[in-house]
């Protein structure tokens, strides 16, 4: 009886094996980032450069210096790709450095002014030290209010025609083609739009609130039609679908289906076309134009915002300057917080009313 044995596969040596080539530590970018700054300075050091310049030196030094590293002992594909990574995480450093500077500038400047009675006050009576932007603000929030009224419902309403009825015919398109128009009006454009027709009806030298209300909702509708529009584009076909066939007419399943499912995005739009049209100026200063004292009424005299608070304090000179450019940064500080207030609660309010995904 003939014994039958599989032979055994040859043993390859350990090396041919190795599925992976060799691979840089995880603190590498750390150390390439610690020799660069290093280079830089002695650089900065010899030639007697300034900041900039040493921030020059050592980020070539890096850019260079690690990809050149990597293909050295990880390959050229790894190489590639830190030096890919590179490029991104610059462009992202120098888009920070605006906004890092901006903000640095208005906290610096701006806290001094920043205080109970500052909130707590008007500027009536006030031409030197004193004084606050308690008239600014509240104009500013009744202004807004205002236009988000208006603006909310019409963009909504435009955006489920859009998706929902329009269906790419062809008063869908002309009214995608001027909502893509208004987008790019400039601010001033809406003022002067405002002015002109409350000035058709009121008669020539009109200032009131709601005029700055209007002038705010034409830049703000575009925001909530756009917002709006392609949120109700992610809601799935199917659950649409579904409540067809259950017999629910169509009205009902976009106020029972379609709306609850993009609510999320659609308040997250919302709060942010606000937090767009809260910093306008322009078209405040045409129509609504200032006051030193507090009025709640917007339909009935002029009445003060925080921008157009800013712009009057910057531009006034006199003997009262140093006054009015503390009370003008204080004022900007505020108003860079509102914006940035507005920014995070659009993003709590889009994880709340998210739909909740699992099994």
């Amino acid at each position: 009886m003939t014994d039958l044995q599989t032979p055994e596969a040859p043993q390859l040596p350990a090396a041919t094996l190795s599925l992976t080539r060799p691979q840089l530590p995880r603190w590498a970018p750390l150390l390439a980032g610690v020799v660069s700054l290093g280079v830089g300075g002695l650089v900065a050091l010899i030639a007697g450069w300034g900041l900039v310049p040493v921030a020059i030196v050592a980020w070539v030094v890096f850019f260079v210096g690690l990809p050149a590293w990597s293909a050295a002992v990880e390959g050229r594909r790894a190489s590639i790709d830190r030096l890919v990574t590179t490029v991104a995480w610059t462009t992202f450093g120098l888009a920070m450095i605006p906004l890092v500077s901006l903000v640095y500038e208005v906290i610096g400047n701006g806290h001094s002014a920043i205080s109970w009675a500052f909130f707590n006050n008007s500027m009536r009576g006030v031409l030197g030290e004193g004084g606050g932007i308690y008239h600014a603000i509240l104009g500013t929030v009744i202004i807004t209010a205002c236009a988000t009224v208006i603006s909310v419902p019409i963009g909504v309403l435009a955006a489920i025609y859009l998706v929902e009825y329009g269906k790419k015919n062809r008063l869908a398109r002309t009214i995608t083609f001027l909502v893509d128009v208004m987008t790019g009006i400039p601010s001033i454009v809406a003022g002067l739009f405002a002015f002109a027709l409350f000035t058709l009806i009121f008669g020539p030298g009109v200032r009131f609130g709601i005029g700055g209300a209007i002038a705010l909702s034409v830049l703000m509708i575009p925001i909530v039609v756009r917002a709006t529009e392609e949120m109700l584009k992610l809601v799935p076909d199917e659950l649409r679908e579904a409540s067809y066939a259950l017999g629910v007419p169509k009205w009902r399943t976009i106020v029972k289906v379609v709306l609850p499912t993009a609510l999320g995005g659609i308040i997250t739009g919302v709060t942010l076309a606000i937090a767009r049209v809260a910093g306008e100026t322009a078209p405040l200063l045409i129509i609504v134009g200032t006051t030193t004292s507090v009025n709640l009424n917007p339909f009935d005299g002029r009445m003060a915002t925080l921008p157009v608070f800013i712009f009057s304090s910057v531009t006034t000179g006199g003997r009262y300057e140093a006054f009015n450019t503390e009370r003008a940064w204080g004022a900007a500080l505020v108003l860079v917080a509102i914006v940035m207030l507005l920014n995070l609660l659009a993003r709590f309010i889009g994880a709340i009313f998210a739909p909740k995904t699992g099994r």
